[in-house]
């Protein structure tokens, strides 16, 4: 399966880099800028189980679910339900403390894997995919670096 993995430093223990990762409603509106919509399915907050509903700037909407959710350290999706393009999705994002030039921080590594369906459109969908997914990724992970550096954003977590 193709996987598309970006990474990032950010000035700020992984306690934080986590919990700016896993912000919701407009504080994550105000960083994110994949997603246009976001919730929660019947819970308040994030943990193992929860699923969540996304919609995408670019259009599609995807059910998933939270495989792992282990603070500060990493968080796991795979998703339930989503655009037909995609026979299977998952996510994960780790945490680690890194220290850069004298300077505590954090890298954050993003990965993601998926399986495009149906199999006759893999050799034509997949390189797609991992440019599309890879420009997408690249430029979320670096808004997520200057969301942990943004003061409104780093005063709600």
């Amino acid at each position: 399966m193709p996987q598309v993995t970006a990474e990032a430093w950010v000035p700020v223990p992984p306690e934080l880099a986590f919990a700016v990762s896993q912000t919701t409603g407009e504080v994550r509106l105000r960083w994110d800028p994949f997603i246009r919509h976001q919730h929660l399915v019947d819970a308040d907050r994030p943990a193992k189980g929860v699923e969540t509903v996304t919609t995408a700037r670019v259009g599609p909407t995807m059910r998933s679910r939270y495989v792992s959710y282990r603070p500060p350290t990493s968080v796991g999706m795979t998703m339930v339900r989503g655009p037909w393009f995609f026979a299977s999705f998952g996510g994960g994002w780790r945490f680690v403390p890194e220290t850069r030039h004298g300077v505590a921080g954090t890298r954050a590594v993003w990965k993601y894997t998926y399986a495009v369906q149906p199999a006759v459109l893999r050799p034509v969908a997949e390189p797609i995919g991992q440019w599309l997914l890879g420009r997408e990724i690249r430029a979320r992970i670096a808004a997520f670096a200057r969301a942990c550096e943004d003061p409104v954003v780093l005063d709600a977590v």
